[in-house]
């Protein structure tokens, strides 16, 4: 009985899809700040819930592929319950929880269609223990699942910061890739990119000066062959900032540098990351190492003076984890350390090469906008992603996004360009807090 009422057939995929979306509209004026539950006579500490309700819905038409798309249509439907608690003791610490619920309904035979876009469902890196539990499933096309996602404690000693258990870690500068983001990074196309997967980690961090800190970060998985440690040295000065980081990523040796400068009016930023693996890499290494696995991003912004300000952004990315000929691809992704590489976040792109562009506007204090170029210089294929975010309350969104790719589609089950096998997509989220 769960899978009849959990399933949808192919001619439904649509209606799967978008049902969800306008069913909980009517929550929109429930919509409140978040809320203080408790407070001390002085206010030094304090207790905060912030509770947020997402809906998405995704609708897919895929290449005529049936090995990868059994189906041309497809629907999802994703629901997120995301608790947060807080607590706050005067200067001296503070303390975040987050539990989460999730739902994820697919239409059935989706195959790649169902992916791209969504949080992934595979196990997150660098956790002791996932505390991610399965509620109900019925197979490829319902999961329901609830979850821990932050539980730390964070001291604000005169020194610096020191923050203990499970956390979202952002590294570097760079906005739609990263070379040095190694912890559960976004991909480009990520639709929900609100929360970053949270890790189990230590960060102790030392403010040597006002300009400049010396930083350790320890992740730690089920084993030290799953775990990660560096060290990170950061500082700016005058109107550049940076950081250079080293340690073991897994069983990675990794090394890696980030820097951001204004010029003139524009914002511009760099990275690059030297990866020493354990195993002989296919498409070789720099130097003719086949151990060393290079990574890099380069990129830059400028607001031109239009209207309420048009913000551009652009970067190139080169990942030595892509795939060299991408027609090769779906044979490396079936070794199963590969890709594991892949879902870790180790390679953004499925390929080594990308483009990336974005323009985003405020129309008013309520809408915006934006677009995002996603270019292969490998292969000349390429994904447009329009997007529109409507606040329709002070703690409703209303968000819309589609993708359409172009290249040469796939055949067999093989691909024949990076962006020609992604599904033509519709993606609607409404989002409240309170």
């Amino acid at each position: 009985m769960r899978r009849a009422h959990s399933t949808c057939t192919s001619n439904r995929a649509g209606l799967c899809a978008f049902a969800g979306i306008f069913s909980v509209v009517f929550l929109a004026e429930r919509s409140t700040d978040a809320i203080e539950i408790w407070s001390s006579d002085d206010g030094a500490r304090s207790t905060t819930l912030d509770t947020a309700l997402k809906w998405g819905s995704l609708l897919s038409h895929a290449p005529d592929d049936p090995l990868l798309f059994p189906e041309r249509w497809s629907g999802v439907g994703l629901f997120r319950f995301r608790l947060g608690l807080g607590y706050r003791h005067g200067a001296f610490f503070n303390t975040e929880l987050a539990y989460e619920h999730r739902a994820r309904l697919v239409s059935e035979n989706a195959g790649m269609g169902a992916g791209g876009v969504l949080p992934g469902e595979s196990p997150g890196p660098f956790r002791i223990d996932q505390m991610d539990w399965e509620l109900a499933d019925a197979g490829q096309t319902f999961s329901y699942r609830h979850e821990i996602d932050r539980a730390l404690v964070a001291f604000h000693p005169p020194w610096g910061e020191v923050t203990i258990g499970r956390q979202g870690i952002g590294l570097g500068r760079a906005a739609l890739f990263g070379a040095v983001d190694i912890f559960s990074p976004f991909t480009p196309t990520e639709a929900d990119r609100e929360w970053r997967r949270g890790v189990d980690a230590v960060r102790a961090e030392w403010r040597v000066s006002d300009t400049s800190s010396i930083e350790c970060i320890a992740a730690l998985g089920e084993r030290w062959d799953d775990s990660a440690l560096l060290g990170r040295v950061r500082g700016y000065f005058g109107n550049m900032d940076g950081e250079i980081l080293a340690g073991k990523r897994a069983e990675d040796t990794f090394y890696g540098l980030a820097v951001s400068s204004t010029a003139g009016d524009a914002e511009v930023h760099l990275e690059a990351a030297v990866f020493d693996v354990p195993e002989l890499w296919p498409d070789g290494g720099l130097f003719g190492n086949d151990h060393l696995i290079g990574k890099a991003v380069v990129g830059g912004s400028y607001t031109f003076d239009v209207g309420d300000g048009l913000t551009l952004m652009g970067e190139y990315h080169y990942s030595g984890f892509g795939v060299e000929d991408i027609t090769d691809a779906m044979t490396r992704l079936s070794d199963p350390a590969y890709q594991a590489r892949y879902l870790r976040g180790d390679t953004q792109i499925l390929g080594q090469h990308a483009i990336g562009i974005q323009a985003a506007y405020p129309f008013t204090d309520s809408v915006s906008g934006a677009l995002m170029l996603l270019v292969s210089p490998a292969d000349g294929s390429g994904l447009a992603s329009p997007s529109l975010t409507l606040d329709i309350a002070e703690s409703t969104t209303l968000a819309v996004s589609a993708f359409f790719p172009w290249g040469d589609e796939p055949s067999g089950g093989d691909l024949n360009s990076e962006y020609g096998a992604t599904a033509t997509r519709l993606f609607l989220q409404l989002s409240l807090y309170f």
